[in-house]
Formats: structure tokens, sequence, C-alpha cells
């Protein structure tokens, strides 16, 4: 979504996930209700951009009424790792000063995005894991949530299901991993992303969604990126990084530069997933080689 005010610019872009169902039939109605709850924040988001509010401000509330959605595969409606819990991670970026939080290892933090951006903001470092991300959000005053609000019927019957797979099958239907990206009316660009992971996933792995460079980057010099999909395979690709970098010195336009990172890079090395981006000029790209996005 984008609007032109003026000379002013402000675009905005959502995303909840992308995935190979692998047999997993994802219904009409469902896909309805997703693309509902993704219409009805990215009104939200511009609501704020139209009255002026910056972009990380966009990109951060967007992201936090996805997490509070039992719809996608963050904040609530997380995916469970191999021990039946829920692990979160998420990551923020700020494009005019190049500014980054992130949080991983995550349990029993309601919106991982807004610790990420604490972080940011009122901690000398980029990023926290597990036990000490968990203080920081307590002393902070980031609110938590008990395990009953994440814990949702079609994730765990998901878990069930991978663990009668055979190891060497990959978890099936990983949709929902969430992110957004913005410019506002000053030029100044930023991205969000976050996720539970992957079903089944081992405790204490850590995908791309928090990684800066592989699940999410801002750059006022080139676009903001938001990515979702088989982690390792982004971070292997530094896929948001690649992007904003085809842009910055490769001079490409944003929409070849995500279709060269994730139809070239990334599938060459047998990654799924796909990215959303949008360049200085507020042009909004995605690109993407799964199933559904």
């Amino acid at each position: 979504m984008n609007r032109r005010p003026g000379r002013r610019t402000w675009s905005l872009a959502v995303h909840g996930g992308a995935g190979v169902n692998r047999g997993e039939a994802l219904l009409e109605d469902r896909a309805a209700e997703i693309r509902a709850a993704l219409r009805d924040v990215l009104a939200a988001g511009a609501r704020l951009l139209e009255r002026g509010g910056s972009s990380l401000d966009a990109v951060e509330e967007t992201v936090r009424l996805l997490e509070d959605s039992p719809l996608f595969n963050a904040g609530r409606g997380s995916v469970f790792n191999a021990r039946g819990e829920i692990e979160l991670e998420a990551s923020v970026m700020d494009g005019r000063t190049l500014g980054t939080g992130a949080v991983a290892g995550l349990r029993g933090i309601r919106n991982p995005v807004v610790l990420a951006r604490r972080v940011m903001e009122r901690s000398p470092h980029v990023f926290l894991y597990g036990e000490g991300a968990a203080a920081f959000a307590s002393a902070e005053g980031i609110e938590a949530a008990d395990e009953a609000w994440f814990w949702t019927a079609h994730r765990w019957k998901a878990l069930e299901a991978a663990r009668r797979s055979p190891p060497a099958v990959p978890p099936s239907g990983e949709h929902g991993t969430v992110g957004a990206v913005a410019i506002d009316r000053h030029g100044n660009l930023a991205a969000a992303t976050s996720t539970g992971g992957l079903t089944n996933k081992w405790p204490g792995r850590v995908g791309d969604s928090p990684i800066i460079g592989a699940g999410c980057f801002a750059s006022n010099d080139s676009c903001a990126v938001s990515c979702t999909g088989q982690g390792e395979f982004f971070i292997r690709a530094t896929v948001a990084r690649d992007i904003a970098a085809a842009i910055e010195y490769a001079g490409e336009d944003v929409q070849r530069a995500a279709d060269l990172a994730v139809h070239h890079r990334l599938s060459a090395l047998g990654g799924e997933g796909g990215a959303i981006a949008v360049d200085t000029a507020g042009t909004v790209a995605f690109a993407f080689n799964t199933e559904t996005m």
C-alpha cells in the first residue's frame, strides 16, 4: 500500500509467511481469514503513516498486531519445538541510523517485536537471547503472557504429525512468519520480522528472522526487506542484505533485486521462501518460490 500526498511518499507492505503445503491443504475459508487479517493490519499501519508517523513505528505496530493473531507463526500462533515448547524470535532495523535490535530463544513474551525494538533503543547491544533477553524484558516492563496464550490446536496437531514423520522429512505447512517494510513521509525506511520458527525444531535453534542481513534489513541507501521461509538457507544466502546490495552497488531495481536473491541464489541452494521489499522511492516488490506466500 502506498500514498503520494503532494511530493511526499509513504509505502507499507506486510507478509504472513511463505511455505509449501506438502499435502496439507490450506482451506479456502482459512486463506480468506488470513487475507482479511493482513488487510486489517495493513490498514492500521497505513493510518499511522498517513498521519505522519515513522516507518519504524509502522513496522513495529503491524508486526505486533500480527503476533497477537493466532493465524500466523509468530507470537500467539507460533509453532512448537521438539519439546512441545514455543520459542520466539524477532528483529527490527531502522534504515535511517542502521540501528538494529534482535531477540531469540524467547518464552512467555507476548510481543517479541516490541522487545526487539527496545533492545535497539534502550540497550548497548544488538542481539539478546534466552534468559538474558527475558531478564531485559522484565527490567523494561515488556508484557509477558502465559503458555495458554500461545497454545493453538492446529499448531499442536502439526507437532504431533511431525513427530510421526521420519527425521529426514522436513516439517510441513510452515506458513505464518510475519514481517513488514515501510518508508515514511520523511524518506526513512524500516523493517521488522517475527516468527516461531519450525515445527519440531531442535530447542535452541535460531532461524533467519532475528538475524540482520538474513531475514531482515533496512537502509536509507537502498531498501527495507523482510523474509520468510527456511531460515537456514536464508542465513547462508544472506537474502535480505543481498537484495539491498544489488540495489546499492549494482543499480538493480527493487523487483529485479528480489527476484535475483530468491529465484537464483536462494533456489540454487535448495531453499524455499520469499521476501518483501520497499525502496527509497516507495516502490514495493515481492518474490517467492513456494506454493503460497
